[in-house]
């Protein structure tokens, strides 16, 4: 138990670890810290349930580094191992061990190097499931370079279905590479492997690629295309901010209003709720049409502000909503009437989801603070051990 001294809770109070219910209870899963997507993907599993320990660097106590804040570690646990040293490498691979499932983020290599690598518990733990997300993947050319959200996006073409004419793309910040190519990809392979096992008995490794993902989540225009209904020519697809009907648009009071009305039914209520009466919903996709009413639209919807225009189209189903900063989406009454926030620490998180018919997730409760949880694991570990040699 040489961990126990080295490896200390360096905070003075512990909160209780975070109670056991979800469609995942009795899974654990041992999460390696680092960015953006592996703390995500942990932090969903967490909400459902499973028992996620977090093996934080020592050196890390009292700050997380950019995308591994407390918000992203509700539900988990903390352990603070030095694993460049023996007694660290040695508890975590007891913790690796005692777990279903590993979660980690590092570029190719890194796990072997710290002797943590999936073929080290081929033989000892074969049911292990071991998930791994990086941007490039395990494998070829740009395996070992750098990368970031915007470059997944760029390299896999959805960048290239986000801009406007006569602009640069732009896409929002880390939803849609990270968190959906690369969180969400890693935790539907965990959960899928997860399954397996149980019919197999044996795990597998999950090489989750960011740029993979994100070519999936972008297979409904991968279908266009081959459906000959995608043109990459903005002034022919309403996609590309081109047409009258889908896009955002500026309000008196600066805010903005989306349109959405796709459906000729929609179309035809929008151009109701506009007062553009002269305008015929039949010519709906006659692109030759769109410049001019493009304009209209958006002189007409500079006349009033957000809110009277949320008014004056409330009762017309016409796929029309403001956009909103995060604070006014949590307090949205739709989010409100569903508590699709909740507030930790003064500022608003998203709750758990999905929603489970019999499954109850986990009340979001702040992150642990790193280490919290060293003292409480590490005798975890001895009393399971102590049982095994008895």
């Amino acid at each position: 138990m040489s961990e126990r001294s080295s490896e200390h809770d360096n905070n003075s109070k512990t909160t209780p670890a975070p109670s056991a219910s979800g469609p995942l209870q009795g899974i654990r899963v041992i999460e390696l810290a680092g960015l953006g997507p592996a703390p995500l993907c942990g932090m969903l599993l967490a909400d459902l349930g499973a028992d996620v320990i977090v093996i934080d660097r020592p050196t890390s106590v009292g700050s997380r580094s950019i995308g591994n804040a407390r918000a992203l570690n509700r539900g988990k646990r903390s352990i603070a191992l030095d694993l460049k040293t023996e007694a660290g490498q040695r508890t975590a691979l007891e913790l690796v061990h005692s777990a279903d499932a590993v979660i980690e983020g590092f570029r190719p290599g890194v796990m072997e190097r710290l002797g943590l690598g999936p073929e080290v518990f081929e033989a000892t733990h074969p049911r292990l499931v071991y998930g791994r997300v990086t941007g490039w993947g395990q494998t070829g050319p740009l395996a070992q370079r750098a990368g970031h959200d915007i470059n997944y996006l760029a390299l896999s073409g959805a960048l290239s279905i986000a801009s406007r004419p006569g602009q640069a793309p732009s896409a929002p910040a880390s939803l849609l590479g990270d968190m959906g190519g690369g969180a969400m990809l890693l935790a539907l392979g965990l959960l899928s492997a997860l399954l397996e096992a149980q019919r197999s008995g044996r795990g597998q490794v999950i090489d989750a690629a960011i740029l993979e993902g994100l070519g999936l989540l972008g297979g409904l225009v991968s279908a266009l295309r081959s459906e000959g209904q995608w043109s990459e020519r903005p002034a022919d697809n309403f996609f590309l901010h081109s047409s009258p009907f889908y896009d955002c648009f500026e309000c008196a009071d600066g805010g903005h209003l989306s349109l959405g009305a796709i459906e000729p039914q929609f179309y035809a209520r929008l151009l109701q709720g506009l007062g553009l009466h002269d305008v015929d919903p039949a010519q709906h996709m006659n692109t030759e049409h769109w410049p001019a009413l493009r304009a209209r639209v958006a002189e007409r919807i500079k006349t009033r502000s957000r809110a009277q225009w949320e008014q004056d189209l409330a009762d017309l189903d016409c796929c029309v909503a403001p956009v909103l900063s995060l604070d006014e989406a949590a307090t949205h009454a739709q989010a409100q009437a569903r508590s699709n926030h909740v507030r930790i620490d003064g500022h608003w998180q998203p709750s758990p989801a999905p929603r489970f018919s019999r499954s109850r997730l986990r009340t979001p409760e702040a992150g642990p603070h790193v280490g919290e949880h060293t003292k409480e694991i590490l005798t975890e570990l001895h009393a399971a051990r102590t049982a095994r040699e008895t």
